[in-house]
């Protein structure tokens, strides 16, 4: 495999971002003065300084969110106004595109050119919320009788909590924060402690948006000490949280037990399932990407590829040949695509998955083992053959780069095994026979189907998954409704007559 390195990163790289929070409408460090390094998983060198705030940084941010909804104009503003401030910010990140990729890339360790596709695509989010500012509306019914109109509005939920990761820290957030903005929302957002940069640097555009203060409150630190008080806060109205799986449903019980609204975008084992009769290349190309994009460390991987026997061994051996080609290394150069792996942690827990479907009779054909490196935490892509359904790497998400790869028979066997997870986020059909794919696409428990495709999306479009895959959807021009309460006015025309009296 190929393992690509770059000469004097310390030039590209420069002196670590410090960033700051924003509370009030003030950029600023925690209260306690305590502040916390990113060492890129690369490089292993200091990329970011950032503030390391504590439950009383948490409470102020929440507080200050309180009042900007409570007694702020944001809530009141007129959707063009509110349209214009998310159209300034779009205007911000993409003047700094170049600059946030770079933060982004060094503390993921994904690929630079995936890091600048990442953040130029949030503009379009933002310019797409914007529009939505404008054309969220409630209904009116005049069917009623002639003494009676009925007239449903819709109104900002409130302070709403946003927990997001480290995987695509400002897609992630850019797939929240504008459509709450849009409804007239107020915020308080917590980013992963290892990728705080683009969500301050996305503070400090808001700041020179215009956006009223308080109106965003961001606040870095650990998940006890600042995750924890956003969920469980009186003062917060609705806690949009992605992750993982396990978080989710502490953060659900903890929400529902005060009856918070939630949205949960969570895990996902994705099956790719290949028929004979596939377009060859493409689902070849498409496998490859799907798995080893950013390094597999994303949600709607790929991860699983459900192949129909006739072709298995061939399909193998073609997506193997395929995945040897792929430019590993440092995430800085323009070639690569599978760069580092966000941490030691996630690299130790991916490479035990590996070795537990070997020790369960499964076969590594590709990789499977750390790319021994001056510094730096990379991992091989790998390729995991010989698998069968109740193996633990068949249904549970690695979240790295590892392709396991099934076999079945006919297209009801290929749609049990798709379902055969506890997930249900994503899936891909691939044959040149449509009735099978809209078979597949309709018998399939996942929130997004793609057929003779993979992970295409836009803005356009609601995203989101089945089971334990989360609850709610993201995306799509539901996506400001998301963030309001609906409410009834009945109103009634002329003279009211007692109820006592006859009719």
């Amino acid at each position: 495999m190929q393992f690509l390195t770059v000469e004097n990163t310390t030039q590209i790289i420069g002196q670590p971002y410090k960033g700051r929070m924003l509370i009030d409408g003030e950029l600023c460090e925690a209260h306690s003065g305590a502040s916390a390094e990113r060492r890129s998983p690369a490089h292993d060198v200091v990329v970011g300084i950032y503030p390391d705030a504590a439950q009383g940084d948490a409470e102020r941010a929440v507080d200050a969110a309180r009042a900007a909804f409570d007694e702020g104009t944001w809530p009141n503003m007129s959707g063009r106004e509110r349209a214009e401030v998310l159209l300034k910010v779009a205007e911000g990140i993409s003047a700094r595109v170049e600059e946030m990729a770079l933060i982004e890339c060094l503390e993921t360790g994904k690929p630079l050119s995936q890091a600048r596709g990442e953040v130029s695509g949030c503009v379009d989010l933002w310019k797409y919320a914007a529009s939505l500012a404008r054309t969220l509306h409630g209904e009116s019914y005049n069917t009623l009788g002639e003494s009676h109109l009925g007239v449903v509005l819709r109104q900002p939920v409130g302070v709403v909590s946003m927990i997001t990761p480290w995987n695509f820290p400002i897609w992630i957030l850019s797939q929240k924060l504008p459509f709450a903005l849009a409804a007239g929302c107020t915020a308080v957002i917590k980013p992963s402690e290892l990728t705080n940069g683009t969500t301050l640097m996305l503070g400090e555009i808001l700041v020179e948006a215009g956006l009223p203060k308080g109106v965003v409150n961001i606040v870095t630190g650990l998940g006890p000490a600042v995750g924890q008080p956003l969920v469980g806060h009186p003062k917060v109205d609705m806690v949009s949280f992605t992750g993982s799986t396990r978080v989710g449903r502490l953060i659900a019980a903890e929400a529902g037990a005060a009856l918070k609204k939630v949205s949960l975008e969570l895990g996902g084992k994705n099956p790719q399932i290949i028929f004979p009769d596939c377009d060859w290349d493409a689902a070849v190309d498409a496998v490859v990407f799907g798995v080893y994009f950013n390094a597999g460390e994303c949600c709607n991987s790929g991860s699983r590829i459900l192949v129909h026997k006739d072709i298995a061994e061939r399909f193998s051996e073609a997506v193997i040949e395929r995945a040897r080609q792929v430019p590993v290394g440092d995430p800085l150069h323009p070639d690569v695509k599978v760069g580092a792996i966000i941490s030691e942690m996630q690299l130790g827990g991916i490479q035990a998955a590996i070795e537990e479907a070997r020790k369960a009779g499964a076969t590594i054909s590709l990789g499977g083992e750390r790319h021994e490196t001056e510094r730096g935490l990379y991992l091989q892509p790998t390729i995991v053959t010989g698998v069968t359904p109740e193996m633990t790497i068949a249904r549970e998400e690695v979240f790295g780069p590892v392709l396991s790869v099934l076999t079945f028979e006919s297209v009801d066997e290929a749609i049990a095994l798709a379902n055969d997870t506890c997930y249900g986020l994503s899936a891909a059909v691939w044959s040149k026979d449509i009735d099978v794919c809209l078979k597949a696409a309709r018998k399939i428990d996942a929130g997004t189907v793609w057929v003779n495709t993979f992970l295409d999306g836009f803005a356009e479009l609601p995203f989101g998954g089945f089971r334990d895959s989360g609850l709610g959807r993201e995306l799509g021009h539901h996506a400001v409704e998301d963030y309001t309460e609906q409410k009834t006015v009945q109103l009634h025309i002329g003279e009211r007559q007692n109820w006592w009296l006859p009719k």
